[in-house]
């Protein structure tokens, strides 16, 4: 790629002849904005931001990617966590107990028509979140597996973020 088609790609946040969602279906863009907010409500942001990664890893959403790996750097987040996500079965003494969980969760639900979600997977997210927390995850790993769907259909270019 020549610079210049590197600096064209990045001024566009989608390819030519997709749609631009928001403006082709604000309504529905609202909800989801709404649904996300919500879901988030009571989550640790770092929780969050791990969630959201390791989502958008599975669906080889790099826009997503981008976007949540730099929130979750403005938010604190050590650059060795974020290296490990991908990997942390085999790194688990960088992520908590209640990481692990969400993460195993986030897997599962992601990949749902791999196998359901498993009962031991469910039942450890189920011992390290509250009922009302676990609702919050699930919403959260549905919102994100949204948003990543969204972005690779409407084929949304790393690097560009539209929240700005």
């Amino acid at each position: 790629m020549t610079t210049n088609t590197i600096t064209a790609a990045n001024t566009h946040s989608h390819s030519a002849g997709r749609i631009d969602f928001a403006r082709a279906a604000p309504k529905v863009f609202r909800s989801l904005i709404g649904f996300d907010a919500a879901a988030r409500e009571g989550l640790d942001p770092a929780l969050v931001e791990l969630i959201q990664i390791r989502a958008s890893h599975l669906n080889h959403c790099a826009y997503c990617l981008h976007m949540h790996t730099n929130d979750a750097r403005k938010a604190g987040e050590s650059e060795d966590r974020l290296h490990m996500v991908a990997v942390w079965r085999e790194a688990r003494h960088f992520f908590s107990a209640r990481e692990c969980a969400a993460l195993a969760l986030t897997e599962a639900v992601t990949l749902i028509a791999d196998g359901g979600v498993p009962d031991d997977v469910y039942a450890e997210a189920a011992a390290q979140f509250d009922e009302q927390e676990l609702a919050h995850v699930l919403s959260l790993i549905f919102t994100i597996n949204t948003w990543n769907r969204i972005a690779l259909s409407t084929a949304k270019v790393a690097g560009t973020d539209e929240r700005r």
